[in-house]
């Protein structure tokens, strides 16, 4: 008698706890209309909308390998299963022609969409909802006026229970905190400008933190430090950063806006196609982003100053035996220890681009001011050395030829161990054996991609062509 009571109290505990859930998680939808007239838009909102969409990366992430810009289909790995991006142009069968702009605010501000299910977090609402009414307007007029592209996405290929739209309630109940954002009164506008980008349409921690096991972003200390992205390394943000060149507000301006920096190097894999869109604003947009990441970084250790200071202040450092000549105006690799075949790798393949002094971006960066080689993970040299730098289509671009197929897997290694411990002051990385494998079975598709572009579609259509 007792045990049944208890067992109904719990039954009807649960009932009323799931129907709470229930109605918690149910959201409305939104009535579907027509496609509003691309001519109904003013052209100034749909400047101010493509440079915010630039910021927001969005053609990237919406654009399949070969397809139209914006019609979705990209295969987005996750730690779940694969989610495909949405179709974002306004067909009205399979895009979203059919959303009104409080619907298109509901998915930025909320993560739901016009039909009233929740969207799942690989579009970055965590982000989004600090997006001002005024711009999710602008990214609206941006959006309606693009080429109408037919195309459905593949269904989502994630297992039971994640395939249940409604258990993303559950997720944002823990981890997703709605607001617009909210300037520092204790900053300036140009940081706060760099705050609002950065962590609203940039989502720049959504690669740059580290995620817990339910796939959310952890904050406080672990903010900004560090995370991946499409098997690369997203370097830490903050204090943890393992530039040996510490960043400064002009040297990270110059990265955003160009690409590259002197004493950085060339942005590659998933970071070449953010700064090809950062490319196309006025430099003032990379500068405050730079303004808030490099308060963020904090001043550099005085162990850390000293040796950037001792870097900058040497010639270049050529390894142990390996020094580079001109002659004819060639520069080739000279002498070097035979019984270490990392270094013999290194004056073969390596030396007569990073040791001959030609400047970036054409140039090979010197391996002493390598964030790769003194970073936490041997996995962005791995992709660099296994596929190079690939250049941009019909444009003048950086450029370094990939080794996949001339070096096999120990051979990499035994490379990667020989840099490590010549341009870095960092202990040995662990054995990479796996990682190179991975890369290598990823091959050039895997999230190598040029500066230029980034993808097959244009960084920023708008920027060459508008369309109204």
């Amino acid at each position: 008698m007792k045990f049944r009571t208890v067992a109904a109290g719990v039954a009807v505990v649960a009932v009323v706890g799931l129907g709470g859930f229930v109605a918690y998680a149910w959201q409305p939808e939104i009535e579907a209309g027509g496609r509003p007239a691309a001519s109904g838009f003013a052209p100034e909102l749909v400047k101010r909308g493509a440079d915010l969409a630039a910021v927001g990366n969005c053609v990237v992430c919406h654009t399949a390998p070969g397809g139209k810009p914006f019609a979705g289909g990209l295969a987005l790995p996750t730690p779940f299963g694969t989610i495909y991006s949405t179709n974002i142009t306004p067909d009205e069968d399979t895009g979203i022609g059919r959303w009104s702009e409080a619907a298109f605010q509901r998915s930025m501000r909320e993560g739901v969409d016009r039909e009233g299910r929740h969207l799942y977090p690989a579009f970055p609402y965590d982000h989004f909802t600090k997006v001002s009414d005024a711009d999710n307007q602008a990214l609206y007029a941006y959006l309606m006026t693009r080429e109408s592209i037919a195309a459905r996405a593949p269904e989502n290929e994630l297992p039971f229970p994640m395939n249940v739209r409604m258990v993303l309630a559950g997720w944002k109940l823990l981890f997703f905190r709605e607001g617009v954002f909210e300037p520092d009164p204790a900053k300036d506008a140009v940081w706060n400008r760099g705050a609002y980008l950065a962590e609203g349409l940039g989502h720049c921690s959504a690669c740059h933190s580290p995620r817990n096991i339910f796939g959310a972003e952890k904050g406080g200390e672990d903010h900004l430090s560090g995370g991946e992205a499409e098997g690369w390394s997203a370097y830490a943000l903050n204090q943890a950063s393992p530039a040996p060149i510490p960043w400064d507000v002009d040297s990270l301006t110059h990265y955003l806006h160009e690409g590259w920096e002197a004493r950085h190097g060339v942005a590659r894999g998933p970071m070449a196609p953010v700064n090809s869109n950062l490319g196309t604003l006025p430099e003032s947009e990379s500068r405050a982003l730079a303004t808030y990441i490099v308060d963020r970084i904090g001043a550099p250790s005085p162990e850390k100053q000293a040796r950037a200071q001792k870097l900058l202040g040497e010639t270049p450092a050529h390894a142990p035996g390996v020094l580079v000549q001109s002659a004819g105006g060639q520069t080739n690799p000279v002498a070097h220890d035979a019984a270490d075949r990392g270094a013999a790798l290194y004056a073969g393949a390596c030396s007569t681009c990073h040791d001959a002094g030609r400047p970036l971006p054409y140039g090979g960066l010197r391996l002493d001011h390598s964030t790769a080689l003194s970073g936490p993970s041997p996995s962005n040299p791995i992709n660099v050395i296994l596929q190079g730098l690939p250049a941009p289509e019909g444009e003048r671009g950086p450029i370094m030829p990939g080794f996949a197929g001339s070096l096999d897997d120990a051979q990499i290694a035994e490379l990667l161990a020989y840099m490590r411990r010549t341009y870095s002051d960092q202990p040995a990385w662990e054995d990479p054996a796996d990682l190179i494998a991975e890369a290598r079975a990823r091959g050039a598709e895997g999230g190598q991609k040029a500066l230029s572009t980034g993808t097959d579609a244009p960084a920023n259509p708008s920027k060459r062509e508008t369309t109204w």
